[in-house]
């Protein structure tokens, strides 16, 4: 059937801001739906609150509403601009909730408005855990044996007549939220009323708990001709009882028997049929007895999920985009792949290589936090690595995390106490995958981890061959390791950190020299989503060690942007929004732009991003050999957080242009002590400050700069291990602690300006002049992370003279570090005098909220000035805010309510959002102002 032509204009419903449960991977899917839907010459207008996402752009919608996500938002678009139909499945739980809603109300059908990509009713039926239950009854497809309960006393007597252990899961949340497990009968009272609470229905399901048992999922796509397809098989390494979320998946299916695996199949097109007549995407979560393959469904999302991201990235089968397509009219033979360009949408993926998920976790920013994980995720991003084998791509996962690993152990960072090691595998937590690795390399037998971690033995003995090969490897030298065997070791993901670890007194380069004497060269295969069965048109690829190499540079002019790795507090999708910018202002300019990422919820590891994309650990092994592969201008690092910045030293000892502000730059502006050095030469006013690499030159510091003193450590993001003390005692204690955490880190100790004022300024500098993008004021005080504090552009109380002094300040700074791109500063105003805490010469979290409040293309602009193909003169920059606009911080403390919600030094949000407000007089903005006195007059 071809498209539906009676729409001509769509609303897409955005997930707002980031929160642990729901992350950028449905602003990737929005946005790709949003592309898509352009390029059948349909008006797309999107709402989202999240101006950190490059879905909020206008190079993703025609008519970008940064609104309050509520129903009262979307009746105002529908008033004001003629809208066909809704698509509600791209914004995750938010967005369906948001669409019931105004069915309830009677919004759609007010303005005959259609909703496409789902039913209402299906909605219905699949977040009403009864109306569930009781489908899957009459379909014949098995369920755990369960009961609703809207009351204290009715989920008494479910728990009663299903009996121990259960599980709780409240209707209409996301992420496990409000959900837990109950193993006996004391703390059945307290996981009810959480999960009641929890619950916007006051509904909870009352459910036999399968702890132990397999899980998986299904991706679907169904057209409006009843054919259904799935495009993707993932298993969970981690056994039912851990969230989806918070487990490491694999795909395709490793330990799934053809057998099942078709019953799998027939039922999950069962149910996807059984709950409405709609076309577009499902996911389907199954969960599997390891003793008799007894399948049972554990629930079905009639929308793009987290595994939807996951599996596109995959496959290299753009799922949200041919929803959209699916969901005006079209059926899937009607498509082309967008890969092969050749075959159509209904031929399903092939892969002849292995991806792993592995989830990130940021439990050190939650002091005290419960880290065992269970039925409420608590990750805050994750990492896809792709290899040929399962245990290759497991290891480039490891590589991937940003959290020091050069792999899945053999790198010294082992565990020795073993029963700390098997109460860690018992009670699983962000580390639980290297526990098993360090269990098995003490001897604990592999059976026995299995019955403790309950992991399918195939998963083990993978883990368990490198631990053989650990030990295999201590035989030689580097000059006497077998060309095979090397060759072998490479084959399995070992790094050249991992090996020379393993050799002892050898280096990494020097592994990185021998391995390539003996010709032992990655190679880069494309995702082809047909294993090569037809020719790929989309140079999108992955490495492996392997003869023949498919991915062949071009002789354009190249340049490589290195993205910024997995999600985490501190770091997260306003990077990836900055990456995405940086590709296409390369591409303007005339570049091959080159992404490298290992993200597969963002925009920039979309394969139709950049002109070639490796799907590749931002890890500097893996950075180096497709540097020596493409030969490029130069690389960005400027625009990927942390995650880049730390390759820039790398690349600079081995002689590759940076692009932009140079390294020794970049490093007198992060190694904090130079930069007060500088400031004290400008001078500009700093808190005095001194540099101690122990406790006692640290109480020596604190007595000259005098107390309450910040203390951190250089070469950190998102202010990690930053406090603020007010004695000898405790600062004895933090330095210890931040050392400990941070080994060979040189401690900062600032006289801490109290009661001051928090400002900031972002600037783009091209070596001579500068543009000052925005000036924005805290409401929350000096002492608070920026990036927690609500911040109002422009500032609103300061003075004429304050506001000159942050100007000039920048201005000097810039040319002092002598800054092509970007550069954000962070003062503290107290008494009118103006202090600079610091300086950062890089994309920040402020630009995309600043770019989006002026609607202004600042990171385009930027990376245009740092490839040096224009100069500021060049551009005409027009700002159009009317009033004010407020940045404010969003945080997932409900997660963690154990946790204290007190705000300090080291950021702890996961998200923000904008708001937008015509004046002073605004009653929102009144209390914040009001809040502002208080913090300051305490």
């Amino acid at each position: 059937m071809p498209k539906d032509t009676s729409i001509r204009s769509v609303l897409i419903i955005g997930s707002g801001p980031i929160i642990i449960g729901q992350a950028c991977e449905f602003d990737y899917s929005g946005s790709q739906a949003a592309l898509s839907l352009k390029d059948e010459g349909i008006e797309v207008s999107i709402i989202n609150s999240n101006p950190a996402t490059i879905m909020t752009d206008k190079v993703i919608g025609d008519h970008v509403y940064l609104w309050p996500l509520t129903v009262d938002s979307i009746e105002q678009i529908l008033q004001e601009r003629k809208i066909d139909a809704v698509l509600p499945t791209m914004g995750g739980q938010t967005a369906l909730n948001l669409c019931i809603e105004a069915d309830e109300r009677g919004i759609w059908e007010k303005y005959g408005v259609k909703v496409i990509g789902v039913d209402v009713a299906a909605i219905e039926k699949t977040e009403n855990r009864e109306a569930f239950r009781q489908l899957m009854v009459d379909i014949g497809v098995g369920v755990a044996k369960s009961k609703i309960a809207n009351s204290f006393l009715e989920g008494k007597e479910a728990a009663q007549e299903i009996g121990y252990p259960l599980v709780i899961r409240p209707s209409y949340t996301l992420g496990g939220y409000g959900g837990g497990f109950v193993h006996k009968k004391e703390e059945f009272d307290q996981a009810l009323k959480r999960g009641l609470e929890a619950s916007p229905t006051h509904e909870v399901l009352v459910e036999q708990a399968v702890l132990g048992w397999k899980e998986y999922e299904l991706e679907l796509l169904r057209d409006s001709n009843d054919n259904v397809i799935i495009i993707c098989s993932i298993e969970n390494f981690d056994p039912m009882g851990i969230h989806t979320g918070d487990s490491i998946t694999v795909a395709p299916a490793m330990t799934l028997s053809d057998r099942c695996y078709q019953d799998m199949r027939n039922q999950a097109i069962k149910m996807m049929r059984a709950i409405g007549n709609f076309a577009g995407g499902c996911n389907v979560q199954f969960s599997v007895n390891p003793d008799n393959d007894e399948i049972i469904a554990i629930e079905i999302n009639p929308r793009v999920s987290r595994s939807s991201a996951l599996a596109s990235k995959a496959t290299g089968y753009p799922i949200a985009k041919i929803a959209a397509k699916l969901a005006i009219g079209y059926n899937l033979d009607e498509l082309e792949n967008q890969i092969t360009k050749t075959t159509s949408a209904y031929f399903e993926p092939t892969l002849d290589y292995v991806i792993v998920k592995v989830p990130r976790w940021n439990f050190d920013k939650f002091k005290g936090a419960n880290m065992e994980l269970g039925l409420q995720m608590k990750s805050v991003g994750e990492v896809m690595a792709i290899g040929r084998t399962f245990i290759e791509a497991l290891q480039k996962a490891c590589q991937s995390l940003e959290i020091g690993r050069a792999g899945l152990g053999a790198d010294g960072k082992h565990k020795r106490n073993i029963d700390e090691i098997m109460h860690g595998l018992e009670h699983a937590s962000w580390n639980r995958l290297f526990l098993i690795k360090d269990a098995m390399s003490m001897g604990v037998p592999l059976e026995s981890i299995r019955k403790v971690t309950r992991i399918d033995k195939w998963f083990l003995s993978q883990i368990q061959e490198l631990v053989h090969l650990e030990t295999e490897l201590k035989r030689y030298s580097l000059n006497n390791i077998p060309k095979d065997f090397f060759f072998t070791l490479k084959q399995k993901g070992f790094s050249d950190v991992q090996i020379a670890y393993l050799l002892g007194n050898v280096t990494e380069d020097e592994v990185y020299e021998r391995r390539k004497s003996l010709g032992i060269r990655r190679v880069y295969k494309m995702v082809d989503t047909c294993a090569a069965e037809f020719a790929a048109q989309t140079p999108y690829y992955y490495s492996t060690f392997e003869e023949e190499n498919e991915s062949q540079p071009s002789d354009r002019k190249k340049i490589i942007v290195l993205g910024s790795g997995p999600n985490r507090i501190g770091q997260g999708i306003e990077f990836d929004y900055s990456c995405v910018h940086g590709l296409l202002a390369a591409k303007e300019s005339g570049f091959e732009a080159i992404m490298v990422n290992c993200n597969p919820e963002t925009v920039s590891t979309d394969f139709n991003m950049a002109d070639k994309l490796y799907f590749e650990p931002v890890f500097w092994e893996h950075v180096r050999e497709i540097i020596e592969l493409e030969k490029p201008e130069g690389v960005i690092v400027q625009l990927g957080g942390q995650t880049a910045l730390k390759m820039a030293e790398k690349l600079h000892e081995n002689g590759i242009r940076i692009i932009g502000t140079s390294y020794n730059d970049m490093d007198v502006a992060e190694d904090r002590g130079r930069f007060s050095d500088l400031l004290k030469e400008l001078e500009i006013p700093y808190p005095k400050y001194g540099v101690a690499e122990n406790a006692e030159e640290a109480i020596v510091v604190a007595n000259e700069v005098g107390y309450p003193v910040l203390v951190r450590p250089s070469y950190v993001l998102g202010g990690q291990g930053m406090s603020i003390v007010i004695n000898d005692e405790d600062l004895e204690k933090a330095v210890v602690k931040l050392l400990g955490d941070l080994p060979g880190n040189r401690v900062l100790i600032d006289h801490f300006l109290d009661r001051a004022e928090e400002t900031e300024s972002d600037s783009i500098c091209d070596g001579e002049d500068v543009h000052i993008v925005g000036l924005m004021e805290h409401i929350e005080p000096a002492g608070i992370h920026s990036g927690d504090s609500s911040a109002v552009l422009p500032p609103f109380s300061l003075s004429e003279k304050v506001m000159n002094d942050m100007e000039v300040y920048s201005k000097k700074i810039a040319k002092a570090l002598n800054v092509i791109g970007l550069l954000n500063i962070q003062f503290a105003v107290k008494d009118e005098k103006v202090y600079v805490i610091e300086a950062n010469p890089r994309a920040s979290r402020t630009v995309p909220f600043i770019a989006k409040a002026y609607d202004v293309p600042y990171i385009n602009i930027a990376a245009k000035v740092m490839l040096g193909v224009n100069k500021l003169k060049d551009f005409t920059i027009e700002r159009k805010l009317e009033g004010y606009a407020i940045k404010e911080p969003v945080f997932s403390f409900n997660k963690f309510p154990e946790v204290t919600k007190e705000l300090g030094p080291e950021m702890k949000s996961t998200g923000e959002a904008i708001r937008f407000i015509r004046n002073t007089e605004d009653p929102y903005f009144r209390q914040l102002y009001k809040d502002k006195s208080m913090y300051l007059s305490k």
